[in-house]
């Protein structure tokens, strides 16, 4: 390829990446407009539309939710409580300096 495809080449990819980043940010501004511009809103109605977060309708659903938010929690307690115990109480060695002079 020559220098002058290579310009024109990198010019057309650079207008894509251009037009899609004013995509991108328009979109995002569409989406805060109709959520009254709250982000945190944005985000939730982002998450339950792709399926990450569910709508809780009952009680039950509720229990269940916390429940699996529970039992994550005491299995990272279970692994990094030992782990840190170890760290705490490690032995420390004396180590002996000689002098030199």
């Amino acid at each position: 390829m020559n220098s002058k495809s290579m310009k024109t080449a990198g010019i057309v990819i650079g207008g894509t990446g251009v037009l899609f980043g004013i995509w991108a940010v328009a979109a995002v501004i569409g989406g805060l407009n109709q959520v009254n511009w709250q982000v945190t809103e944005l985000a939730r109605q982002y998450l339950v539309a792709s399926g990450m977060v569910r709508p809780i309708h009952t009680l039950v659903d509720f229990y269940t939710h916390i429940k699996g938010i529970e039992y994550i929690i005491c299995v990272a307690f279970f692994v990094a409580f030992p782990v840190f115990f170890q760290y705490v109480n490690k032995q420390k060695t004396p180590v002996r300096m000689t002098s030199t002079h």
